[in-house]
């Protein structure tokens, strides 16, 4: 195992979902990211299906594997540690890269390092490129939004390897899974974000007063007393609210506006998604603010996010979209730092684990 102060050469294996990731770095030096998707896999069932991605996983990893390799003009033998996404996420998919990666480690004689797949996206701000200029190192008072098909959180970064605090999360459906949802609705096809993205341009945001969950009442409380939501996110009420209005066309004969739908139900994510971050945000003393996840890739998501942010002196840093959406680069990042930080390697019987809380950053 590399010393502290070494630069390690570290492989990340990421697999929570429908992305086979594979990622190689040299300490914050980006080598290779090859990312395999299973996406088309699942597009006629309107939604990821556990099986498929599982065997999608199974087929892929290994030559995803060899591309990050030749990519990175490195062998297996040249690794000073593996990492592998633990958890949280789906359960047979998890268990292929836990898996792989558990050979590799034990076939090569070297550590093994089971992260976690949220904060993995916070370590993807570690790298050259991605971390601003003027950052030595993450900042001790960041925070970071993850928005995606499975996850919406809000998290306060300390010590990203071992000092991180969830803040707020959906209580129902990810914001990612809304967008699933809506665009089965209004029959605009799978996956969500990109259709509704682009639908939304062409329409309205104002022509439907959809419901922002979970933004007043008893719930959300205020900074002195705050209620037991008030950094939580709620988008079932949303989603039903859609539906509604879907069958109130539908049963008078009347075409759906697909295009002004799309674009109310997305003002009303990015409207609640963003200023309960920036509460979060100022309540809490982080002028710092990273965003993940597949919706990151959402304009409107990003152009408002921006614009709270600066209104309210909070640094924003969003890495290019490719970072954003799960990939191996961010575990092969996390990892890295692990091993500069002196964590010990994962026990050799640690398994997935599809509910690991984001304070379990290695296991």
């Amino acid at each position: 195992m590399p010393t502290a102060t070494a630069a390690p050469l570290v492989l990340g294996i990421e697999s929570s979902c429908d992305e086979t990731g594979v990622g190689i770095v040299r300490g914050t030096a980006l080598l290779a990211h090859e990312v395999a998707s299973s996406v088309e896999e699942h597009v006629r069932f309107g939604g990821v299906i556990p099986e498929i991605a599982a065997r999608a996983h199974l087929e892929a990893l290994v030559p995803t594997i060899r591309r990050a390799l030749d990519t990175a003009d490195v062998t297996l033998a040249d690794l000073d540690a593996i990492a592998v996404t633990s958890g949280p996420g789906l359960a047979g998919a998890l268990m292929v890269g836990v898996a792989g990666a558990k050979a590799l480690a034990t076939a090569l004689g070297t550590p093994l390092y089971g992260i976690n797949h949220l904060v993995a996206h916070v370590g993807v701000g570690m790298l050259d490129g991605v971390r601003p200029a003027q950052w030595d190192d993450l900042p001790a008072d960041l925070g970071a939004l993850l928005v995606s098909g499975g996850h919406t959180e809000i998290l306060r970064v300390g010590r990203i390897s071992s000092e991180v605090e969830l803040l707020g999360s959906t209580i129902d459906d990810a914001a990612g899974e809304a967008y699933d949802k809506v665009a089965r609705l209004i029959g605009a096809g799978y996956p969500g974000g990109p259709v509704i993205d682009r639908l939304a341009a062409e329409g309205d945001p104002r022509a439907f007063r959809f419901p922002r969950g979970l933004t007043a009442g008893k719930f959300v409380g205020s900074a002195e007393e705050p209620g037991p939501h008030r950094h939580d996110w709620s988008f079932s009420g949303l989603k039903t609210a859609v539906s509604r209005a879907v069958e109130q066309f539908e049963a008078r004969g009347l075409e759906v506006p697909r295009a002004d739908i799309a674009a109310s139900f997305q003002e009303a994510v990015a409207d609640v998604i963003t200023a309960k971050a920036v509460r979060a945000c100022r309540e809490h003393g982080l002028t710092h603010l990273m965003l993940g996840g597949g919706v990151a890739a959402n304009s409107r998501l990003r152009a408002l996010l921006a614009d709270r942010c600066r209104s309210a002196g909070i640094e924003l840093t969003v890495p290019p979209v490719n970072l954003c959406t799960d990939n191996g680069a961010m575990v092969a990042a996390l990892g890295a730092r692990l091993v500069r930080d002196g964590v010990a390697p994962s026990d050799a019987w640690f398994g997935a684990d599809p509910g690991q809380p984001v304070e379990v950053v290695s296991v």
